[in-house]
């Protein structure tokens, strides 16, 4: 299993979140939840790694993961 990147790891943080937000922009409460869904299985299918996912899970219930 490849080690979980915790630390930040973007070139560009405020770019990413800028087009996570715009993403969502004039979507229905649903939409949005449907849009984060689909976009959380086709991570999830680009790590192919359960282990790596359930280490995220891990990481993502616990505050402050990120340094």
């Amino acid at each position: 299993m490849s080690e979980l990147i915790l630390h930040r790891n973007l070139d560009d943080p405020d770019g990413v979140y800028a087009d996570l937000v715009a993403a969502h922009d004039g979507l229905s409460k649903a939409e949005s939840d449907a849009l984060t869904a689909r976009l959380v299985l086709i991570l999830v299918n680009h790590i192919g790694s359960r282990d790596v996912l359930n280490a995220a899970l891990q990481a993502a219930n616990k505050a402050g993961t990120l340094e």
